[in-house]
C-alpha cells in the first residue's frame, strides 16, 4: 500500500502556497492592484503576475515520507523544474513605439532563480484598421493552443496537457545508434542518454514544449471568422532556439475558425530540422538527410452559459538517422488526444477536468518489439476560487499511469496561489 497524506499537511502545503509570495486575505477596505501599470501618456504598459505551487504525492518509496516530491518525474519540464513544485514570476512589458510599431518582452523566474527572457519581440502593423500584424523576434507560438495559455491564470487546472510537457526520451544534441538503445530509455524523458553526439545524460523534449518561446519571424492575418498565422523560428516545436543548433529553420502555420458563438475550430502543422549538427558531426553523418520533426494538430473549443470544453489532438514525427542494426523504425511517432472542460459553480468559484493519453508508435530491438516511449495515461480534477477578479486559489487532484516498469504510477494532489495584475 501507497502512503497516505495527512490533513495536516496538505493544509500547511495550502498555507505555504499563499504566503510564498504574500498572498494573505487583504484586510477590510484593503485590495490588491486589479489591472497593469499605464505610464508615459500610455505608450509603456507593465504587467506581470506571480505563483506558487505545492503538490504531495502519494508514494511507496523507501525514504519517501508522506509527501513525497513527483517521484516519476511526471511533471517534469523542461527547464528541469517540477511544474507542481514551483514558484513562479513574470513581468511583462509593451512599448508603443509609434502608431504602428510595439516593442514587446517579458522576463520569468522559476524557483527564486534569476530572471531569464521569455519573449522578446517587435510587432509592425501596416495598416490601423486592418487586421495584419508581423512580429520579428522570440516569439509567441504558432503551433496549437495551449502553449499561448500555459500562464497560470489561463490554465484551467495546474498540471500541464502531456503534449505541452511531458519529456520523451528524444533528445536534439544525442542520437540512439540503435533500437535496443533507445528502447532501454523507455519512460526516462528526465534522465536520458545516448551513445551518438553528447554523451552525457539529460533530459528529453517533449512534443511541443509550452515553457520556452521559439525565435524567428511571424505573420497573423484575422477576421471575425478566420485567423491565420505563419512563421519561421529557429528550433522546433520540441526544441525552441534562440540560437540555431543545425542551419535549418522550422515552418509552421495556424488557420482558426469561428463558425459561430462560443465554437472555435483550429488546425496546425508544422515542419523543420530537428537534429543539433553536432550529433551529426560526430556520427560523421550528412545532415542533408531531412532529420526532422513534423507534427499536426486539431483543437475544438465551445463555451456557452457555464460551460467551456476544449478537445485537442496532436501527431508528431521524427526522422533520425539510421546508425546500426537493429535499425529504428522510421518515423518515430507520438499522438496525443486531450480533453478538458470547466463549470461555473457560482460566481467565483469553478470545478474543472482534463484527461490525457500519449502514446507512440513501436519499433524492433533484438528480440523483442515495444513502443519506443512508455505510453502515458493523465487525469487531472480540480477546481478554483477568486478572492478577487485575479487573485484565485485552485486545487487538484492528479493521477499519472506509465506502461513502464520505471515508476509507473503517481498520483499528487496539488494547491496553487495565483496572482496577476
Amino acid at each position: 500500500m501507497g502512503k497516505t497524506w495527512h490533513p495536516r499537511q496538505l493544509a500547511l502545503g495550502t498555507l505555504a502556497v499563499a504566503l510564498a509570495f504574500g498572498v494573505a486575505l487583504p484586510a477590510r477596505g484593503q485590495a490588491l492592484p486589479t489591472g497593469p501599470l499605464v505610464l508615459a501618456d500610455g505608450r509603456l504598459t507593465i504587467a506581470g503576475g506571480v505563483s506558487a505551487t505545492f503538490s504531495c504525492a502519494q508514494s511507496s518509496a523507501p525514504g519517501a515520507g508522506d509527501c513525497a516530491d513527483d517521484t516519476g518525474f511526471f511533471n517534469y519540464t523542461d527547464y528541469e523544474h517540477s511544474a507542481l513544485r514551483m514558484v513562479r514570476f513574470d513581468i511583462g512589458a509593451s512599448l508603443k513605439a509609434g502608431e504602428r510599431l510595439t516593442v514587446l518582452g517579458e522576463l520569468r523566474s522559476e524557483n527564486i532563480g534569476i530572471f531569464q527572457p521569455y519573449a522578446l519581440y517587435v510587432r509592425f502593423k501596416p495598416w490601423a484598421v486592418r487586421g495584419f500584424a508581423l512580429q520579428v523576434g522570440r516569439l509567441p507560438p504558432t503551433f496549437g493552443t495551449f502553449a499561448r495559455r500555459s500562464y497560470p491564470s489561463d490554465n484551467l487546472l495546474i498540471g500541464y496537457p502531456l503534449a505541452y510537457q511531458y519529456l520523451t526520451s528524444l533528445r536534439a544534441d544525442a542520437l540512439p545508434a540503435t533500437a535496443d538503445e533507445l528502447l532501454r530509455m523507455r519512460g526516462r524523458g528526465w534522465l536520458s542518454s545516448f551513445s551518438v553526439g553528447n554523451p552525457a545524460p539529460d533530459r528529453g523534449v517533449p512534443l511541443v514544449s509550452a515553457s520556452r518561446w521559439d525565435t524567428g519571424v511571424q505573420a497573423h492575418v484575422g477576421s471575425q471568422t478566420v485567423d491565420a498565422t505563419v512563421s519561421v523560428t529557429m528550433g522546433t516545436l520540441a526544441n525552441p532556439l534562440v540560437k540555431d543548433d543545425n542551419a535549418g529553420k522550422q515552418v509552421s502555420g495556424r488557420l482558426a475558425f469561428h463558425p459561430g458563438p462560443g465554437l472555435l475550430v483550429g488546425v496546425s502543422a508544422a515542419h523543420g530540422a530537428f537534429v543539433a549538427q553536432s550529433a551529426l558531426t560526430r556520427a560523421g553523418i550528412d545532415p542533408s538527410g531531412g532529420f526532422g520533426q513534423t507534427a499536426w494538430g486539431g483543437d475544438v473549443e465551445y463555451s456557452r452559459d457555464y460551460f467551456l470544453v476544449r478537445f485537442e489532438a496532436i501527431v508528431s514525427d521524427w526522422r533520425l538517422p539510421v546508425v546500426m542494426v537493429p535499425i529504428i523504425t522510421l518515423p518515430l511517432r507520438a499522438t496525443s488526444t486531450s480533453a478538458e472542460g470547466r463549470y461555473k459553480i457560482r460566481p467565483g468559484f469553478y470545478a474543472a477536468a482534463r484527461v490525457d493519453h500519449l502514446g507512440f508508435s513501436e519499433v524492433s530491438g533484438t528480440g523483442r518489439r515495444d513502443n519506443w516511449d512508455a505510453p502515458v495515461t493523465r487525469v487531472e480534477v480540480g477546481g478554483g476560487y477568486s478572492l478577487q477578479r485575479n487573485l484565485v486559489i485552485k486545487v487538484s487532484f492528479q493521477q499519472n499511469k506509465r506502461e513502464s516498469a520505471v515508476r509507473p504510477k503517481l498520483t499528487l494532489v496539488t494547491a496553487q496561489a495565483n496572482f496577476w495584475f
